[in-house]
Parts: C-alpha cells; sequence; structure tokens
C-alpha cells in the first residue's frame, strides 16, 4: 500500500485546489480543512482514484462507494487535473469502429430510443422545473450579453434560432425534439408560424399540450408524441429545428436522419440543427470513464459526432451546409448555471425525487445530475466537446431563388438579417 499512498500523496500536492482523502481505516491524506473532501471505503476505489479515472470515481460516489463532500466547481477542478492525459484520445482502430457502429444500429432502434429518451427525460418535470430555466429550455443559451441571466440568455437563444431559420407569420414549422415546448411555443407567440412539435416523453408531451391549452393555441400550434422516423411526408414544412435531440439519433443512423428532414422540408426551406459534437474527429466518447458513467446514469444511448461528420451526413441526405457557429462557452456556462442552482435547492430536489424514485432511487438520481451537470460543465470548458448551431438548406434548384442568382433557397448568403 506505501507505493499506492506515495502517489496519492504526489498527486494531492499537484492538484489545483486543496483535496482530503479519507482512507478505509481511518487514516487521512491532505489538509483537514480542504475545500474538498473525499472518503473511500476500499482501497479500490483509491486505485482508481490514482489512475485518474474519474468517470468510474463518479459511479463510485452514485453507489455510494465514495463520498464527495465540497462545491461542484472546487470538485471539477480536482476532477480535471487527475487526468493522465486527454480524455479526448480515442481508439480509432478499424475493429472499434465496426463494433461502435454494430452497438449504435442496435442501440437505436425506436423501441429502444423511446426507452432511452424516458429515462432521462421522464425523470421527474418538478425535478428539471427546480434547476431550469422557468421555460425549462434544457439546451444551451445564448449570452448575447455577459449580464445576462439563465432566463434572459434562453430568451436569446430562442429567438437566435428563430432569426437565423427567417421564421415568418404563416410558416409551417416543425419542431424535432420539442422538450417542454420553449422554442416552439416562442416561435408561434414572436413569429406567429403554425408550429409542431414532437417528442418521445409522455412527460412533456403532456407538458406542452397542457401549455397549448392555457396559451389558447390550439388552431396553431400541435405536440406530437411520436418518433421523428414516423411523420409523414406528405405536407413538408417550410422550416425544420432540431434542438439538442440529435445527440440521441446515433452514429449509424445519422444519415437516414438527414435524409427525413430533407424529405419533410420543402425545397428552398431551412433547418437548424443544434446540438453537441465531439472534440474526437473519429467516432468514440470521452475517456476515463466519463461517458461511461454518462452512458450509464444520463444519456443511455447517446452518441456523440465531430462537427466534420455532422456535416458529411449532412450533405449525403442531400442538405447544403450555409451557416456554422459554435457555442461551446455559452454551454459551460449554461451548465454552470444549472448546477448552482440545483446546488441550492438540493434538500427540496430529494425531497421531489422520493416521490417518484422511492427513499433510495432519488438519492442515486440526485448523486448522478449533480456530477452531470459539472462534469459536462467542465468538459465544454475545456474544449473536450462543443456544441454547434449548423444551418442548412434543401435547394430547390431555380437559379432565380433569393437574394443573390443561385441562392436556390431563402437564405440570403449574409449574416445580416440575423442581427438586424
Amino acid at each position: 500500500m506505501e507505493p499506492l499512498l506515495q502517489k496519492l500523496e504526489t498527486q494531492l500536492a499537484a492538484l489545483p485546489v486543496p483535496v482530503a482523502i479519507g482512507l478505509p481505516r481511518g487514516r487521512r491524506l491532505g489538509p483537514a480543512d480542504a475545500p474538498v473532501r473525499l472518503a473511500f471505503q476500499d482501497w479500490s476505489g483509491l486505485a482508481t482514484f490514482a489512475a485518474g479515472q474519474i468517470g468510474r470515481i463518479a459511479e463510485d460516489y452514485v453507489e455510494k462507494r465514495v463520498e464527495i463532500e465540497g462545491r461542484m466547481r472546487d470538485v471539477m477542478a480536482a476532477a480535471a487535473a487527475l487526468l493522465p492525459g486527454s480524455p479526448v484520445a480515442s481508439d480509432t482502430s478499424w475493429w472499434t469502429q465496426v463494433l461502435r457502429r454494430a452497438k449504435s444500429i442496435a442501440s437505436h432502434t425506436p423501441q429502444k430510443d423511446a426507452e432511452q429518451i424516458r429515462f432521462h427525460y421522464d425523470v421527474s418535470d418538478d425535478f428539471y422545473a427546480l434547476w431550469l430555466d422557468p421555460r425549462r429550455v434544457y439546451s444551451c443559451a445564448y449570452y448575447r450579453d455577459a449580464g445576462m441571466s439563465l432566463a434572459q440568455a434562453q430568451e436569446a437563444k430562442l429567438d437566435h434560432i428563430c432569426r437565423k431559420l427567417m421564421l415568418r407569420e404563416g410558416e409551417r414549422f416543425l419542431d424535432i425534439g420539442a422538450g417542454w415546448g420553449g422554442l416552439l411555443l416562442w416561435a408561434a407567440e414572436h413569429y406567429g408560424v403554425h408550429g409542431t412539435g414532437i417528442t418521445l416523453s409522455r412527460n412533456q408531451h403532456a407538458h406542452v399540450n397542457r401549455l397549448i391549452q392555457d396559451k389558447g393555441l390550439q388552431d396553431r400550434v400541435k405536440m406530437l408524441l411520436v418518433d421523428y422516423r414516423d411523420l409523414p411526408e406528405d405536407q413538408p414544412f417550410d422550416k425544420i429545428a432540431s434542438v439538442g435531440m440529435f445527440e440521441h439519433v446515433g452514429l449509424a443512423n445519422m444519415p437516414a436522419y438527414f435524409g427525413k428532414i430533407h424529405r419533410l422540408l420543402k425545397p428552398g426551406g431551412l433547418v437548424m440543427n443544434h446540438g453537441i459534437t465531439a472534440g474526437s474527429v473519429e467516432p468514440g466518447q470521452l475517456g476515463a470513464g466519463m461517458g461511461d458513467f454518462i452512458g450509464k446514469y444520463i444519456f443511455p444511448g447517446g452518441e456523440l459526432l465531430h462537427t466534420s461528420l455532422v456535416l458529411r451526413d449532412m450533405a449525403v441526405g442531400g442538405l447544403e451546409m450555409v451557416d456554422v457557429e459554435n457555442l461551446r462557452p455559452h454551454y459551460a456556462r449554461t451548465l454552470w448555471a444549472w448546477s448552482d442552482a440545483l446546488e441550492e435547492r438540493l434538500d427540496e430536489a430529494r425531497e421531489v425525487l422520493v416521490k417518484t424514485h422511492g427513499e433510495d432511487g432519488a438519492g442515486t438520481v440526485l448523486r448522478a445530475y449533480r456530477l452531470y451537470l459539472a462534469g459536462c460543465a467542465m468538459t465544454f470548458e475545456r474544449g473536450w466537446i462543443a456544441l454547434h448551431q449548423i444551418l442548412a438548406t434543401r435547394p430547390d434548384g431555380h437559379m432565380n431563388t433569393g437574394t443573390l442568382r443561385g441562392g436556390q433557397s431563402a437564405y440570403p448568403f449574409t449574416r445580416d438579417y440575423i442581427y438586424r
């Protein structure tokens, strides 16, 4: 054990924040007043710590094999410093890629996707309401001004998307993965569109339909509980948005996903794909156990692709990319806002979760989400993953469509219209 303890002492001395470790038999390492404190039940957990497998340490915390105390921002600063190298590097061997594709195919049948979406989004509406903004917008905010609150930045994001899509009164607008209805209702109320939202979450479906009734928008807005693959294609939409959804589509299904969007979109129409993208060019997941943790406790079946792969699949699907914007640090700030809000209401969050998950289940979910929100904030800050808004068109083939000859779409091929 002495070599392990010596390694631990060396690691603790190099961390950016003081960390104290409680050993299985009562001995302690590190300063007693350290802002971050961990207590391990067995030596295997200490070996995991020494190896920098922070995803496995997170799993041990969720399963109560390790205790972690301290501010989440301090915990994540220490966690990042423990890593032996970049977690973005992935196994790029041909066999690994074959296995990943096979797993992707098996993980993204319509039934599997429905189960995986409900695992995450149907945890508890009341739980999400504790730390999201009042509109329950569960995606990257847009901090147009540094002094914006989370709620203001989320409204700025909704409007940013609507402006990019050039939404006009009376247009048919589709929101794929509409969540709790933030974008769908914003587009209807502020831009006068006829909106259709879809989701696989029963909770979100019921919530948005209540809002539609309360707002008297039944004649212009509808929310459907349906898989995107099952949407009819006989009445194409003028504009389409997909926000925080394509992360659930899967590597194997990505060409079919964009092909479906192409068929759902009118010639000359615009589509906005807003989603998390990977730092690694090759398909894979974050190392050091972080990807495994997210897949087990938060987003089963979730897969991230590098922007270059997304653009390739969009092009294969017949869509022309016209604008790409990276909002990575915006998502870091969004996630820290969510994390801080949850940390301020931990007792209330536990009470809410007990109603749907029981005492033990509530503790498991709460511990997982504490590390998930703060951990994701850290990964966006450090550039291990990113968030891209990709605006694309379905070219109509007519040279005189648009403001410039050869535009072949509503897109004006200038960004001026977004910021007017």
